[in-house]
């Protein structure tokens, strides 16, 4: 299986043994976060391919059809009263691609994080959450838990104790942090180890947020 999305591809060594998939947010692409990877501090971890994919470009609804890219259709501004489960779905199956094109260039499933901000932080609990290898971890930044019902159901059990890292800003005006914080309680009822962080911060990252990224990258692929 192949993905047919474009990637940017950055290696921390010659010879990676580790990866980040980071998925990007609405209306931005794979060069969004290709900057923070030199702001790591990465001491003492593996080699890390680092893989930013773009979104295909899509009409969103909720920009009043405007096409840009996006992993899936934003249909209300409460982002989970209705759900494009087709388009969550499809991005679902072209992340899954990537996974398996890294694990074919030999690098372990369980060396492998999949990371994203906003829509692509619910794409990675939409894919990590039910990918039948274990991972690494999944980092969730800015984002929240789509398809949140179907959750319990569909999991699998291979990442149950995958660690999570989720992030978001107090101030952020995009996605509530009061939705933030019903996705992490709802993936500690289910038994996740779910590493919580908040900063006084819009819908972005922040500095102090940069740190903390790479400490726990340290720890999951050390």
């Amino acid at each position: 299986m192949s993905s047919t999305l474009e990637t940017l591809e950055i290696s921390t060594s010659e010879t990676p043994t580790a990866a980040v998939i980071w998925m990007h947010g609405l209306g931005a692409d794979g060069s969004d976060f290709v900057p923070i990877v030199k702001e790591l501090d990465l001491s003492g971890c593996p080699g890390i391919r680092f893989v930013f994919p773009s979104a295909p470009a899509i009409p969103v609804t909720i920009n009043n059809g405007y096409v840009m890219p996006a992993w899936y259709d934003i249909l209300t501004t409460d982002l989970i009263r209705r759900e494009d489960e087709a388009g969550l779905r499809k991005s679902q199956i072209e992340i899954e691609a990537l996974i398996a094109q890294q694990i074919a260039l030999g690098i372990a499933a369980d060396k492998i994080v999949i990371a994203g901000f906003s829509q692509g932080c619910a794409m990675a609990l939409q894919t990590g959450l039910r990918y039948p290898q274990k991972l690494a971890g999944l980092m969730c930044l800015s984002g929240y838990l789509p398809l949140s019902d179907k959750t319990e159901a569909e999991r699998h059990a291979a990442n149950q104790h995958t660690p999570i890292f989720q992030a978001h800003g107090r101030g952020d005006p995009v996605v509530l942090i009061d939705r933030a914080e019903k996705s992490r309680d709802l993936l500690k009822q289910l038994g996740y180890q779910v590493e919580w962080h908040e900063y006084m911060m819009p819908h972005s990252v922040c500095a102090e947020e940069v740190a903390d990224i790479g400490s726990w990258l340290r720890r999951v692929l050390a």
